[in-house]
């Protein structure tokens, strides 16, 4: 017999569930967390003309985003309103060139160079978070830690610490995140929704663009990321303000609204489970190896329970057989992190905050494909480490540092470009 006649097709749920999900107005996470439960790792349904693979089984997602890249390729990233020709939404040629441009900037060589800029965002936050012991203000975790983030990333952007009016303009990015998801189809109506804010973060960077060509000297920390693609410009061609823009925004976006939306979801679950943050600092004294693997481990079971990227879309551009399964050009595939990292098959008792899966051998699966909170494969995100990196610098600031004590904390998430807390997270510190 041959081979292609033994294949399967993907198993489809059953269209009047999906029916009976679109007239409950239900979220589209419900319906994947539906299609994998009843289905398995790759399952198949329809919402238009065109079927939706949805992939969540760890040797298919391997196949999909690390092992054919090529045939499962990104079509339009949804903040592409936003972030234009940014790394993230850019295929092809023009996708490896500007990978290649940045991607020095984020090895193990070239993260020293941005680690002192973190440690002064961390103990600039952390000197805001003494002030708020002290007075007892109410203050929301969530804000605190886009502070901290936006002002880390601007720092390893520009050079210069985030200033108070360039921090208010910003203001805008993560009004219009929030907003893309509920914007209409069409482009241009989508972008007049939003047009005041764009006009914001467009001035931003056109500011900080002009500030880099006309520096007469190094800022105090040394040149930045954005340095570097205004170097490019010189050789590159491709490099226009306008590019230089995207890029930057994409920066903006990638380093600092999944970094603040994990610590936020960290501050939640430290607050239902305070024996982890004892644990951490158990584990070592200040500094040392076995406090910072802790501290690690807190931020890696968040990445779990709420990774950055809990969606990754595709389009087959080719046939291909996947896990025994055919799936047509034209298929639109759907990597799904979050159900996987749930998945129970995977994970012992996977609803549960336990950061010891990342300290104890054997606790978690060793499947490249099981955990991917940034990704796999060539589009991997870039900035992982830098990431990793800054969240456990402000833990180390904060984890001994006085408690946040939940007025108001928000009880569900939101599911847009990241998986956000639903609300606002006000705290005392006590």
């Amino acid at each position: 017999m041959d081979k292609t006649a033994r294949l399967g097709t993907v198993p489809e749920l059953d269209p009047t569930l999906v029916r009976r999900w679109q007239d409950d107005g239900g979220e589209l996470v419900d319906l994947l967390a539906m299609a994998r439960e009843r289905l398995g790792g790759i399952a198949l349904f329809r919402l238009g003309p065109r079927p939706t693979v949805l992939v969540t089984a760890p040797e298919a997602v391997q196949h999909v985003l690390a092992l054919r890249p090529d045939r499962y390729v990104k079509r339009s990233h949804r903040a592409r309103l936003l972030i234009g020709d940014g790394v993230l939404a850019a295929t092809g040629e023009d996708w490896q060139r500007q990978r290649k441009v940045l991607q020095a900037q984020f090895t193990g060589r070239g993260m020293r160079r941005y680690e002192q800029r973190i440690d002064e965002a961390a103990r600039t936050a952390a000197a805001r978070w003494v002030a708020y012991a002290r007075t007892g203000e109410v203050f929301d975790v969530g804000e605190e830690m886009r502070r901290f983030a936006l002002d880390t990333i601007w720092r390893a952007l520009t050079g210069h610490p985030l200033d108070p009016l360039t921090e208010r303009e910003l203001d805008a990015v993560p009004t219009v995140v929030a907003a893309l998801p509920s914007l209409p189809s069409d482009g241009a109506a989508a972008r007049g929704v939003v047009a005041d804010d764009l006009a914001r973060i467009d001035a931003v960077a056109s500011r900080a663009i002009a500030a880099v060509r006309d520096e007469d000297t190094v800022p105090p920390d040394g040149p930045g990321l954005l340095h570097v693609l205004v170097e490019a410009a010189g050789t590159l061609p491709a490099y226009s303000d306008r590019l230089i823009r995207d890029e930057l925004v994409t920066l903006l976006v990638a380093g600092h609204e999944t970094t603040a939306t994990t610590l936020t979801w960290l501050h939640l679950l430290l607050d239902q489970d305070p024996g982890a943050r004892e644990r951490a600092l158990a584990a070592g004294a200040e500094g040392s190896p076995e406090r910072r693997q802790a501290v690690q481990a807190l931020v890696h079971e968040t990445l779990r329970l709420y990774p950055p990227a809990w969606m990754l879309p595709r389009s087959a551009a080719e046939d291909d057989v996947l896990a025994g399964h055919r799936i047509e050009a034209g298929t639109d595939v759907l990597v799904c992190p979050y159900l996987t990292h749930r998945d129970p098959g995977l994970w012992e008792d996977p609803e549960r905050f336990d950061p010891g899966r990342f300290t104890t051998p054997g606790r978690r699966p060793g499947h490249p494909g099981s955990y991917l909170p940034f990704g796999i494969g060539p589009r991997a995100c870039l900035g992982l480490q830098f990431a990793l990196r800054e969240s456990t610098v402000l833990l180390d600031h904060l984890l001994s540092a006085p408690v946040p004590r939940f007025i108001s904390a928000p009880t569900e998430a939101t599911y847009g470009i990241t998986v956000r807390p639903d609300g606002p997270a006000l705290a005392t510190l006590g």
